[in-house]
């Protein structure tokens, strides 16, 4: 359990928010901001970079999670704090769990985000759907070798686990 000090996560939440505001003045990219925290140290504070670096899946939380992994040679950050300007999209939020972050703190919300023309409902309507009912083609192609990447997982015995 992490002890929760309100006056860290705002101070840390206003760095993720102030990120994000230079960004778009720099003309950088879009408005958001993240930065992960582990302890008292920032190891990682960068911004969206979607159109910067042409990359649809370069968002903050995306990006801050790769630096922190890379800064800490590992790509468990349990026992670090995301903090974000706004509330994840799926894609980050996916990643913010796969990354095993042990807390996330964030300012605005996914329907401040839609506001300003950043709207995720189309995924979070779409993840609800079976894949033959999505708007993106989704074909699943049966064959006989579709287990063996899994079987050869299984029988891996030396495999780090994550």
């Amino acid at each position: 359990m992490y002890f929760c000090n309100m006056e860290t996560d705002k101070y840390y939440l206003q760095k993720a928010i102030d990120c994000a505001k230079e960004n778009v003045l720099s003309g950088k990219g879009g408005p958001f901001g993240a930065l992960i925290v582990k302890g008292s140290e920032i190891i990682a504070c960068t911004a969206n970079s979607v159109t910067l670096l042409n990359d649809p899946t370069a968002h903050a939380e995306i990006l801050a999670i790769k630096m922190a992994c890379k800064a800490l040679k590992t790509f468990v950050l349990s026992d670090c704090t995301i903090y974000s300007s706004c509330e994840p999209c799926p894609m980050c939020l996916g990643a913010i769990y796969w990354a095993k972050l042990s807390r996330l703190v964030y300012a605005a919300t996914k329907e401040d985000a839609a506001k300003a023309g950043f709207a995720d409902q189309l995924i979070y309507k779409e993840l609800d759907l079976k894949p033959d009912q999505r708007i993106l083609p989704s074909i699943q192609i049966h064959l006989p070798q579709n287990g063996l990447p899994f079987e050869a997982w299984m029988q891996l015995e030396d495999k780090i686990k994550y």
